[in-house]
């Protein structure tokens, strides 16, 4: 019997293709969750559709199959959707400030399209300018603050390598700078207008996030940082609504019957608990800090929402607990 699921047997050809070592049986019944039986079947099929693949044996005297480097050719050609999603990618990157990152993911894109033949170039610019035209992203208006790529690059080294920083930083409020910060850089927090370092102060000895736009010099320290024991990134944002830190609590939003449709269509927060109420309206449950942003971003929603804070902390007013967002 022969196997001739042909999306099964194009996956495992760029398999082949991807692998330095080779693909072995196992590794096919693996991906693909087939027995040994129908997965010597799709070795032979990809073997007899393409000769000139490779048989290693391992250390252990297991086989492995792969084809000679860029052998597949226009096989393994990206498509316009792919392409497309690499340049959204970039222009997301530059929108929110990671010029960095914009910049090398547009060199990888030049290099990519470098190896279409000529008239295939050609056809996919034009799809892609009309493509990336109605997909709008890199035209969204917005307000977003301009980073040296010198400090985003050197911050970026410094995550990578796990080594410490010394760094120059103006605080955004009283505009104070101050010299030779020593941090241990974590993150950057990149989205719609300001970006964030998250890193830890030697000074405070506490996690804290520093403002990117802030930094006037950065500089690699030799000594080593390791991220406090158990830290979880995602853990430690979803504290949040937004990005100021304040001590989490209990909240609950609830939409009004008219808008509850549209706002169950939302993700809110990535913990976020949501329930349909009797009357018709939507009720959105999740624990955070960041009582202002949340205000902030409700307003859009009018009178149409009513919150309630269901756990006290300092700096908030419990006579407040239950209101609408809209002051009435």
């Amino acid at each position: 019997m022969r196997y001739a699921r042909q999306e099964d047997l194009q996956k495992l050809a760029l398999l082949m293709q991807g692998s330095a070592e080779g693909v072995c049986l196992a590794d096919i019944e693996r991906e693909f969750d087939v027995s040994r039986r129908t997965a010597e079947r799709m070795r032979d099929a990809v073997r007899n559709a393409y000769p000139q693949i490779e048989e290693l044996s391992g250390e252990s005297g297991r086989k492995y199959w792969r084809f000679p480097p860029g052998s597949l050719g226009r096989m393994v050609e990206p498509t316009l959707d792919e392409l497309t999603a690499g340049h959204r990618a970039a222009a997301i990157a530059r929108r929110e400030g990671d010029e960095v990152t914009a910049d090398v993911l547009e060199r990888l894109l030049v290099k990519v399209q470098a190896m279409f033949r000529e008239d295939r170039r050609r056809t996919i610019a034009a799809d892609l300018e009309a493509q990336l035209m109605a997909d709008g992203v890199a035209f969204r208006p917005g307000p977003r603050e301009k980073i040296a790529p010198d400090i985003l690059f050197a911050l970026r080294e410094a995550i990578l390598a796990g080594v410490m920083i010394s760094s120059d930083h103006r605080a955004r409020g009283t505009t104070k700078l101050s010299r030779n910060t020593r941090l241990g850089p974590i993150a950057m927090l990149f989205g719609q207008g300001r970006q964030y370092l998250l890193a830890w102060s030697e000074y405070q000895d506490d996690l804290r996030l520093f403002a990117l736009a802030g930094f006037e010099r950065v500089s690699l320290e030799t000594d080593v940082y390791q991220r406090p024991e158990g830290f979880d990134l995602q853990d430690w944002l979803s504290e949040s609504f937004g990005i100021w830190r304040e001590q989490p609590r209990d909240v609950e939003w609830r939409f009004l019957p008219e808008v509850a449709d549209e706002a169950a269509g939302y993700m809110f927060h990535p913990k976020q608990q949501m329930e349909r109420l009797e009357d018709g309206s939507l009720m959105v449950r999740f624990r955070a800090g960041g009582q202002q942003e949340m205000e902030w971003y409700l307003a859009r929603w009018g009178d149409k929402v009513r919150v309630r804070y269901l756990t006290n902390s300092r700096n908030f007013d419990p006579d407040t607990t239950e209101n609408d967002v809209s002051g009435e």
